[in-house]
């Protein structure tokens, strides 16, 4: 009697390859260009004055189609008194458009 082989070896390889595919798809030089293009659409989008980044940028995957990044900076309103705060920052891959959100309770 012959024994059926098992296809759960295939189809975990199979799987394994389609969840890292979208690290393929991009050159290096895409890579920077994306990069260059989150840091200044979020920066542009940004409410704090001399906004920098803190951290890298946070890739989802293809299906959500965003990028995150996490800013920080000050205050600019008289009543905030020059206080530090951070924004949270998504940006849309597909337009090229960021939206921004107060993120102070991350990281710390």
């Amino acid at each position: 009697m012959k024994h059926a082989r098992s296809p759960m070896p295939l189809v975990a390889a199979f799987a394994l390859a389609a969840m890292t595919a979208p690290a393929w798809a991009a050159s290096p030089g895409a890579w920077k260009q994306h990069d260059k293009a989150v840091l200044k659409a979020c920066t542009e989008a940004s409410q704090l004055k001399g906004t920098k980044v803190v951290g890298r940028p946070a890739l989802f995957s293809g299906d959500v189609g965003h990028t995150a990044l996490l800013l920080q900076g000050r205050y600019p309103q008289k009543h905030m008194k020059n206080r530090l705060g951070r924004e949270l920052c998504l940006f849309e891959r597909r337009s090229g458009t960021a939206h921004v959100t107060e993120a102070d309770a991350f990281g710390r």
